[in-house]
């Protein structure tokens, strides 16, 4: 609450933006209405309408609170892309996909018609996460190859590399399992290259989704944790650490406990600071299988401390078929 308040009151529109994101579910309904009151202003007082959007976005979703409207109007009154584009997204976080697409649609036609590169690649690859959304996978591979070609005309590299992991993402889901490794293969050192850890952790949670979909747990769990520790100090550490959750909660829903406890000590090691959870899997695991008793399990469980990760246990426990 201290470094969000911080960020507030020092204009640090950016860092507020990625301190909600990552800190909003800690807050209660008192201390976030605070927060986003606060928040809004600076946004509208700095014109960030990414800002905006996250604080519109969280009125909804945890305080209940309809903002929308009052976004669709201040849009319409600015009628700058930033204003427009932000709103698009917001209709896609919401589940208003076909909203979303309609707004992007409009908008990409203004911005084809002023010549501007960058919009427009924007929009054709944010209108190609709606199209996966909707799982028409082809029509999401067409968009990121439009997407594509627009960064080259820039010659970004950056986005260009993103742009090609996800395609590899895309033939995967489209059922092209083997393509979308071999891509994968030739990104890898490209990527490793730039140090960009995000989108390195972007290629071992695709590897993960690969993996899991042949059930072969091992190696997911074995990309999941070099997912994670790439990801360490960027965004997608949180992305990260849900893709290991929902191979744990699959592994507990099979009853493969066996899996779990035999793998879960990397994890441990490699993430001291979250020892104390990766025993409790371990053990939640062995008693599930009927390797120790449940005053064993208790005494493990006494040690974490962190009430979020104690429910993430307790949600494992309670898998099943």
């Amino acid at each position: 609450m201290e470094e969000i308040m911080r960020a507030i009151e020092g204009g640090e529109v950016k860092k507020l933006a990625s301190l909600l994101y990552y800190k909003a579910d800690e807050l209660s309904d008192e201390q976030l209405g605070d927060v986003l009151k606060k928040a809004e202003e600076l946004a509208l007082e700095k014109k960030d309408y990414e800002l905006y959007k996250l604080v519109v976005y969280y009125y909804h979703e945890f305080l209940g609170v309809d903002k929308i409207s009052e976004f669709e109007g201040l849009a319409e009154r600015e009628g700058s892309f930033e204003a427009k584009f932000h709103l698009a997204d917001l209709y896609f976080l919401l589940g208003e996909l076909e909203k979303s697409l309609a707004l992007y649609q409009s908008l990409l036609e203004e911005e084809i018609t002023k010549g501007n590169t960058g919009h427009v690649a924007e929009i054709y690859y944010n209108m190609a996460l709606i199209q996966e959304e909707l799982q028409d996978y082809e029509k999401a591979y067409e968009l990121l190859e439009l997407a594509e070609k627009k960064y080259e005309e820039l010659k970004d590299e950056g986005k260009i590399l993103h742009i090609q992991v996800y395609k590899a993402y895309v033939k995967f889901e489209m059922g092209n399992i083997y393509d979308a490794k071999a891509t994968l293969g030739s990104l890898l050192p490209r990527v490793v290259e730039t140090g960009n850890n995000a989108l390195l952790a972007e290629i071992h949670l695709t590897f993960e989704e690969i993996f899991e979909e042949k059930d072969n747990y091992e190696a997911a769990l074995q990309e999941c944790l070099y997912a994670m520790l790439r990801a360490r100090g960027t965004e997608y550490y949180d992305v990260a650490f849900d893709a290991l959750f929902d191979v744990l909660w699959q592994l507990f829903l099979e009853d493969n406990f066996e899996t779990v406890y035999n793998n879960i000590d990397m994890f441990k090691n490699a993430f001291p600071e979250l020892a104390e959870f990766f025993e409790g899997v371990k053990y939640l695991a062995l008693f599930r299988d009927g390797k120790v008793e449940e005053e064993k399990l208790r005494e493990i469980l006494e040690q974490i401390k962190d009430r979020r990760l104690l429910d993430l246990l307790e949600s494992l426990g309670e898998a099943e078929l």
